[in-house]
Formats: C-alpha cells, sequence, structure tokens
C-alpha cells in the first residue's frame, strides 16, 4: 500500500438521513442508493491532473491518476485500485445483466462497476462514477 493509500479509521454505519446531510442528492443516490451517473457528464470523467480519487463518503484512498485512461465511456476508467483492500466486488445482477458491481470496503458506496475489457497487460476497467469519488491534486 502506497503513503498515500490512507485508510478511514471512523464507523460508517449511517442511516440514510445522516448520509443525505453529508452527500448532495446526487452523491448519495449513486453511492448509496446504487445509481448511475450519465455517460460524459461526471466532473471527473475527462480529467486529467496528477493525483488520487478518493471515496467521497468516507475518504478512503481508491484510485490513483496513474492507473486512469481514456475508456471512451464517459465514466473515469482506472485499470487497478491503488489498494485493493480498499475495494470490495460483488455480482450485480441489475438490469438483466451480469456484471460485479465495485464497492469501498470501508463504508460499503456503490462505486461502479468492473469490466475485463480494459487494457493489457492487467486487462481491467474500473468504471467508476464522479459522483462516487473526491479528486485530490498532487
Amino acid at each position: 500500500m502506497s503513503a498515500d493509500a490512507e485508510q478511514p479509521a471512523e464507523d460508517f454505519s449511517k442511516t440514510d438521513e445522516q448520509w443525505k446531510q453529508k452527500l448532495t442528492a446526487e452523491q448519495f443516490r449513486v453511492t448509496r442508493k446504487k445509481g448511475t451517473e450519465r455517460a460524459f457528464t461526471g466532473k471527473y470523467w475527462d480529467c486529467k491532473s496528477d493525483g488520487m480519487y478518493h471515496c467521497v463518503c468516507c475518504g478512503a484512498a481508491l484510485f490513483s491518476s496513474d492507473s486512469k485512461f481514456d475508456s471512451g465511456t464517459g465514466w473515469p476508467s482506472f485499470v487497478q485500485p491503488v489498494d485493493e483492500t480498499n475495494i470490495a466486488e460483488q455480482e450485480d445482477r441489475s438490469l438483466f445483466m451480469r456484471r460485479v458491481e465495485v464497492l469501498c470496503s470501508h463504508c460499503d458506496a456503490h462505486l461502479g462497476h468492473v469490466f475485463s475489457d480494459g487494457p493489457e497487460p492487467i486487462g481491467l476497467r474500473y468504471c467508476i462514477n464522479s459522483a462516487a469519488i473526491d479528486f485530490k491534486e498532487d
């Protein structure tokens, strides 16, 4: 784990009302209700700055700009997390599809999905909602 991959120490089991006080309506819809923002509308889909992307709910370090790439999908895309222990995955069968949902392992925030069509050598594409992440520039 890198020095930038800090892990939250606080308990993040909150009620919906507590999350609504902390998050914007869009952040709440995406992270707590498993929503998805429209392609090419999130603030980070085209961000090219150097830095770290953190969970908007708990602050856990999730993805480095070093692993970000332009997937052409309209969402921020990464080849790997900065620390795999900060990410959880689970099967998602919503919308009549089989996908792998990506969650923050600390606060259970829905981040997006991971697909196996990313660039080599890793071959993964973590497709993440901008509403689920905060960016801290280096």
